[in-house]
């Protein structure tokens, strides 16, 4: 089993959790949404898998390349 440290591709602010931790997700499922410049960029799973650990929570700021999500395949 592979373990990912999802980042985020963007600097903003989470506007929306879409996937809990413990909860199976499918590759290119939305884990959440960060706002950056007025639109709401999503970050995917790479692969399908369990949703380990979520390390940010809505309204949080987050950086670019920031670890966001552990992700079990």
């Amino acid at each position: 089993m592979a373990l990912f440290e999802i980042r985020c591709e963007v600097a903003g602010k989470v506007v929306r959790i879409e996937a809990q931790a413990g909860s199976r997700v499918a590759a290119e499922d939305t884990l959440l949404l960060v706002e950056c410049m007025k639109m709401e960029i999503p970050v995917p799973a790479p692969a399908a898998g369990v949703l380990e650990a979520l390390h940010v929570a809505e309204g949080e700021q987050v950086a670019e390349g920031q670890h966001v999500a552990t992700l079990r395949a």
